[in-house]
């Protein structure tokens, strides 16, 4: 746009030089104010659109430090075994779904209300949670049970690495967290691995998936993920 400005300019004092029609060159010169003018119009856009970047910038920095910050509460509760301030996490009409593997099966994995979470933990109630991976078997344990093995087995409020909204431990099974909950984000507390005799096929990952509800994030989902054949 600059170089057409500078060509009309230069065809202006050509022009002028060779005694041409006066007419001619005011029209020339309406030409290049246009011109200068779209120039300065565009300008100014790309000013706004780049404060717009800028803010959406910000906004998602402080969406995703809102949503880590969440997460290690609700990481800290699950350590602390605190059935009370877990299920103040707890979304409030999705409740939330417990997973032992990352594939998480929408159908049956089961799924709790906020209320229902501070009993379950003295329930001697047996629940079938899904199926062990290779044998096929039924998972069939107490909440509390199922909650030493399949949420709290390992220390994940103090991991080996973080994912926010990235899957970090990747295995054999088909990991379709972002088909399950469309609506969701999610942190990822990872273990590479404990002992070195297996390079890492002892690793261990803890999900946890919340979704907004009236402008806070809430948990919907406890993925636990390990090793799969």
């Amino acid at each position: 746009m600059v170089k057409r400005i500078v060509i009309s300019f230069l065809l202006l004092l050509a022009g002028c030089a060779n005694g041409q029609d006066p007419s001619n060159v005011k029209q020339l010169e309406r030409t290049i104010e246009k011109q200068q003018s779209a120039i300065e119009q565009l300008q100014e856009k790309n000013k706004q659109l780049q404060k717009e970047n800028e803010q959406l910038k910000t906004e998602e920095k402080k969406i995703s430090s809102s949503l880590l910050s969440v997460a290690l509460d609700v990481v800290t509760a699950l350590k602390n075994k605190d059935m009370n301030t877990l299920a103040s996490y707890v979304h409030s009409t999705a409740g939330v779904r417990f997973s032992p593997y990352g594939h998480v099966d929408v159908q049956n994995d089961l799924q709790f209300s906020a209320s229902q979470l501070p009993s379950l933990w003295a329930s001697t109630q047996v629940y079938q949670w899904g199926v062990y991976d290779g044998s096929g078997d039924p998972i069939q344990f107490t909440f509390q049970d199922y909650f030493d093995r399949f949420v709290y087995d390992v220390d994940f409020a103090n991991p080996h690495m973080i994912g926010n909204n990235v899957v970090v431990g990747t295995g054999n099974m088909i990991n379709n967290i972002q088909q399950a909950y469309p609506n969701g984000s999610f942190i990822e507390f990872h273990f590479t691995g404990f002992d070195p005799q297996y390079s890492g096929m002892d690793w261990r990952s803890l999900r946890l998936v919340f979704e907004q509800e009236n402008g806070q994030w809430k948990l919907v989902g406890i993925i636990h993920d390990e090793w799969t054949t």
